[in-house]
């Protein structure tokens, strides 16, 4: 008989395992907190979507549309794609059922995975997760900056301060084709010398040679024409009261004009939140307008805002940090025999309807063998459960970490293990 064949992860994906899930789970958690003060409600989209809705969103040029998107026929022979990002499901879904006739703004957050084919390094994965936000119907410069406090407040609950945010204006629909040619005339005399993305990327979106990370492109961008000079006068006085806005709020900013963001879909503000303790890839939320989407995609005219946090990164950071800290069992019941075993299993149930992480042995185990798993599990106390604790009301208790024991009556339990209980959320 063959051995069983071992199976690994994909390239690229991961096993978030505990104690590292509890990073995670508390960054969630404060992100509902804090993302609900705001007004925004959550949302779940499918992961999978018509591939048309990413192509169409996206930018048919850009490199998630071209080489890294997970894109598939059904058995109906339709496009499946997953989703490489969050912003396009939730426009969908917001034209879908009509939500533009409900009291604007709506805001929606949502957290999921997404899927990119992208070569794995540091804090980027084939299978990665973010938090994101959308607001839907107002075009107030002020939201902008309400977004950016929004998202400062979540990161500065984390305990993340020595974070840098970056802001932009790409302008809009009319004062970017004069920009387009700005840039085209420039990268002209280089053309050849741009890397082979760059140069298809020169004649349909020579905004996005500005977002290469190829070191010659890098180098060959230098002294571009930026795109703030190019602004129309409604996006110059837009951008202008976002800044303001940033000023009232106290949000320290950087103007960065070669941010435009990777994705077409963007229109006049743009920013980014990034660390320099993240190498390579430094950006940890990003994000921006997109005031045409929910109309390409056949809905009114409605404005649109909203980012998204890496979590692999966020988690990095926080790890970094604080380190990872692991949660253990307040307590461990140990039956001696069939009926202490019944008793044990009562008390146990008790425990965890007070909160406490209770974990039991079973029927069978000798008291040693109870009590070497339980300093295993590193429980803090073990509740001894025998025939002769129960003819008496009560059970015998021992603390593993001053090596203190005792008896306590058994209606008492809960009280006398929840004065120990430490609390480590």
């Amino acid at each position: 008989m063959s051995s069983p064949e071992r199976y690994s992860a994909l390239k690229g994906v991961q096993d978030i395992l505990p104690p590292d899930i509890s990073l995670w789970q508390r960054a969630e958690s404060l992100a509902r907190e804090v993302f609900s003060r705001y007004g925004f409600q959550e949302i779940r989209t499918p992961i999978i979507e018509p591939t048309a809705l990413f192509t169409r969103s996206i930018g048919e040029t850009t490199d998630i549309v071209e080489k890294e998107m997970y894109t598939f026929p059904d058995k109906a022979g339709r496009s499946i794609t997953l989703r490489p990002e969050g912003t396009a499901s939730v426009v969908r879904a917001y034209v879908q059922h009509h939500l533009s006739g409900l009291p604007s703004p709506r805001k929606f957050f949502y957290a999921g995975p997404m899927f990119r084919y992208e070569r794995p390094q540091q804090g980027r994965f084939r299978q990665f997760h973010q938090i994101g936000v959308e607001a839907f119907g107002v075009a107030s410069p002020v939201l902008d900056a309400e977004v950016l406090s929004m998202l400062k407040v979540f990161l500065a609950a984390l305990g993340l301060r020595e974070l840098r945010f970056e802001v932009n204006s790409i302008g809009c629909e009319n004062c970017r084709p004069s920009y387009r040619k700005a840039l085209q005339d420039f990268f002209s005399g280089v053309r050849e010398d741009l890397c082979p993305d760059c140069q298809r990327r020169y004649e349909y979106n020579p905004l996005r040679i500005l977002d290469c990370k190829v070191e010659r492109c890098i180098e060959l961008r230098r002294g571009a024409p930026h795109v703030s000079d190019f602004l129309c006068e409604e996006c110059k006085s837009h951008f202008e009261k976002v800044l303001a806005a940033l000023g009232l709020l106290r949000i320290p900013y950087v103007i960065n004009h070669e941010m435009v963001r990777g994705l077409d879909y963007y229109t006049r503000t743009t920013f980014e939140v990034t660390s320099e303790h993240l190498g390579a890839q430094k950006a940890v939320a990003a994000g921006g307008r997109y005031d045409r989407l929910v109309e390409e995609f056949g809905g009114p005219p409605t404005p649109g805002i909203g980012f998204a946090i890496g979590m692999e990164r966020l988690t990095a950071l926080l790890s970094e940090k604080e380190g990872v800290v692991e949660v253990f069992p307040d307590v461990y019941i140990a039956p001696l025999g069939e009926k202490a075993a019944a008793e044990g299993l009562l008390i146990a149930e008790r425990l965890r309807a007070k909160g406490l992480w209770t974990e039991s042995g079973y029927e069978g185990s000798s008291l040693r063998s109870q009590l070497r798993r339980a300093d295993k599990l590193a429980c803090r106390h073990v509740i001894i459960v025998g025939d002769d604790e129960l003819s008496s009301g009560k059970v015998k208790w021992k603390d593993l970490k001053t090596g203190s024991q005792g008896e306590v009556e058994i209606p008492k339990v809960e009280e006398f293990l929840s004065s120990f209980r430490t609390d480590v959320g």
